[in-house]
């Protein structure tokens, strides 16, 4: 069997789509099914990086205000397309709402073979925070209506949480639906080194540290974190919280962080490489914490658990399938004082811990 992968992003950009078209891409390789991925070019990969075996890339243009991200040419997809030989295929699978649904639709009727479709992205939060001329009430219908279009269109859909099915058929969707979450891959649950993170970022062996890691934009709700951590200082005042990843929230996250005050309480790591630098940061987190409002599933939650980082999260969308209160997370509502008390909670907890000899890793 040959499926056919496209999207409209994909590493170098880190985000959960990239991040579960590959470890899709690997587990369907490992049970023989062949795997072509149309995805945008980006610029030049970093000096000895190679490209994926299967992955065309296709020209594409920058996106205004949004530096990561890029939008396929039209005129260019649609050529790639149609050099593909539409015989060699059986399946085409899109995984984003964009220019790929589209351009994989046109493919799948050409070749004569079903489309599927996997709905990774809540749009009718991510329109709000990236269309804020539309008022909310306007966006929200037309995300709702868009989001029918499209997964009429296509023969089945995935959702990777159970909530996100119900969302999608609260919306009056009718097609198919088939609940199938992105795993994890078993590097997750190498064991990483929190105390070489902490010295290559010079931060202090026996420092609480607070962490957030994942895509730095609007709709994750980071800066209720900030606000949040702010009132964590009131009890564990030589906290520190750490931001790591990129995004288009970053210059704003800083303006806030500094009208606050906090500029030595809070460090911006910057994107760190999957790998062994993203398991380290997850190891030397004394606590994880989420407050996403638009997760169809929440990997992170996932990764920060599978390094045994207690989590202190908001429960929203996907998220509520994953986290279970007393295994491994304490989940809270999205309310300062509570999520900071949550917080301090863990904080003081891994002191102990550690004052014992102990791992500093508390059931929460």
């Amino acid at each position: 069997m040959r499926v056919l992968f496209i999207s409209d992003v994909y590493f170098p950009r880190v985000n959960g789509v990239s991040t579960s078209i590959r470890t899709f891409r690997q587990d369907l390789a490992a049970y023989g099914v062949d795997t072509r991925l149309v995805a945008p070019g980006y610029d030049a990969p970093p000096e000895g990086a190679s490209e994926e075996q299967g992955v065309l890339r296709v020209p594409a243009a920058r996106v205004p205000r949004d530096p990561e991200d890029r939008r396929m040419r039209w005129r260019a997809l649609t050529r790639a397309l149609d050099v593909l030989p539409a015989s060699e295929f059986d399946l085409v699978h899109i995984h984003t709402p964009f220019l790929a649904h589209y351009a994989g639709v046109r493919f799948a009727r050409r070749a004569n073979i079903a489309c599927i479709a996997t709905y990774h992205t809540f749009f009718e939060e991510y329109l709000h925070h990236y269309v804020p001329a539309l008022p909310r009430r306007f966006a929200k219908l037309l995300a709702r209506s868009f989001t029918r279009s499209q997964c009429a269109a296509v023969q089945a859909l995935i959702a990777p949480s159970e909530p996100m099915r119900t969302v999608l058929t609260g919306y009056g969707v009718t097609t198919p639906i088939h609940v199938l979450p992105t795993g994890l891959a078993p590097d997750c649950f190498r064991a990483g080194d929190g105390r070489a993170f902490r010295a290559r970022a010079g931060i202090d062996a026996q420092r609480p540290l607070v962490t957030y890691i994942g895509r730095v934009a609007h709709e994750k709700n980071i800066g209720f974190l900030v606000r949040a951590f702010r009132q964590v200082l009131a009890s564990v005042p030589e906290a520190l919280l750490l931001i790591a990843g990129e995004g288009p929230a970053r210059e704003p996250l800083r303006r806030q962080v500094a009208h606050l005050g906090l500029g030595a309480q809070v460090h911006f790591a910057g994107y760190l490489e999957r790998g062994s630098a993203l398991l380290d940061c997850y190891a030397a987190a004394d606590v994880f914490v989420f407050a996403s409002r638009t997760e169809t599933q929440g990997l992170v939650l996932l990764e920060a658990m599978a390094q045994g980082a207690p989590v202190v999260s908001t429960a929203e969308l996907g998220t509520r399938s994953i986290l279970v209160p007393g295994c491994g997370a304490l989940i809270v509502p999205e309310q300062p004082q509570e999520f900071a008390a949550a917080v301090v909670r863990v904080l003081r907890a891994a002191r102990g811990a550690a004052r014992a000899g102990l791992i500093p890793r508390v059931p929460v």
